[in-house]
């Protein structure tokens, strides 16, 4: 693990490199999550060094004194550009929680990355009032209502949900809460035509928390993005169908960077 000290703050991060000649990719996870969701995608690493983070108050990163909603959302992104800028990553990964971030970091902040992959993600994410409520003052509910059917997965392997659970577990209640009402009130809808660099919507066929329609209207609204489905999944794919998930931003990359060596 290494870590940058920004804004009176350590963000803890990790770096797989396995000789991969393509710039770093730095993946940003999602509510109550840490670093750890992304680590099928340390195969990636023969091709592009990976970057992995704790937002603040995840995994092994300071917490930080922040309201839920645009205070968070910014202090997240400070996290990932101290990140950014330490290891050199030109792709940002995020999912949930964590593609808010990134679109907060392309609508509002002066990095340009090369391209974006946004998975299990929307330009608003509305959370049921139900699950706030149970995120509030019933937080087992909550993790057992995440854990529903075709919610966070579809048909997972029963050591993946139980370290899922265990993670919100670790990540605790008042932090949970605090990234589900940062996601309620994330709302850019109308801003998406900003969105510059070319951007894959991602998404798991079976998502209910943000469903495929959110990623349909992301590749309909940002000016250069391409969609894909990954099949028996819901909306940690990341996790549920590795393989799949890791083929198609590969494939993304792929095409990306043999169009700029063209320009």
């Amino acid at each position: 693990m290494d870590s940058v000290t920004h804004h009176g703050r350590e963000t803890a991060y990790d770096i797989a490199d396995r000789g991969g000649d393509g710039p770093p990719v730095c993946f940003v996870h999602g509510s109550g999550a840490s670093r750890n969701v992304w680590r099928s995608q340390h195969r990636l690493a023969d091709q592009h060094p990976i970057v992995t983070l704790d937002l603040s108050g995840h995994g092994e990163s300071d917490d930080i004194a922040a309201s839920a909603g645009y205070t968070t959302l910014s202090a997240y992104a400070d996290d990932v550009l101290a990140v950014v800028e330490e290891t050199g990553s030109r792709v940002l990964v995020g999912n949930s929680l964590g593609g808010a971030v990134v679109m907060h970091i392309l609508l509002e902040r002066e990095y340009d990355p090369d391209a974006v992959v946004l998975t299990g993600a929307g330009a608003r994410l509305g959370v049921l009032d139900d699950l706030l409520e149970w995120l509030a003052n019933d937080f087992e509910r909550a993790v057992e209502f995440l854990h529903g059917p075709n919610r966070l997965f579809h048909d997972p392997d029963p050591r993946l949900e139980d370290v899922s659970k265990q993670q919100l577990t670790d990540t605790g209640q008042s932090v949970t809460h605090r990234d589900f009402l940062t996601c309620h009130e994330f709302d850019v809808r109308d801003e998406l035509s900003g969105i510059e660099p070319p951007v894959l919507a991602m998404y798991g066929e079976y998502d209910q928390l943000t469903p495929p329609w959110f990623h349909e209207y992301l590749a309909e609204e940002i000016p250069d993005a391409w969609i894909a489905e990954l099949a028996d999944a819901a909306h940690l794919a990341m996790l549920e169908q590795s393989e799949s998930f890791n083929g198609a931003v590969g494939e993304f990359l792929d095409i990306v960077y043999d169009h700029r060596s063209l320009e």
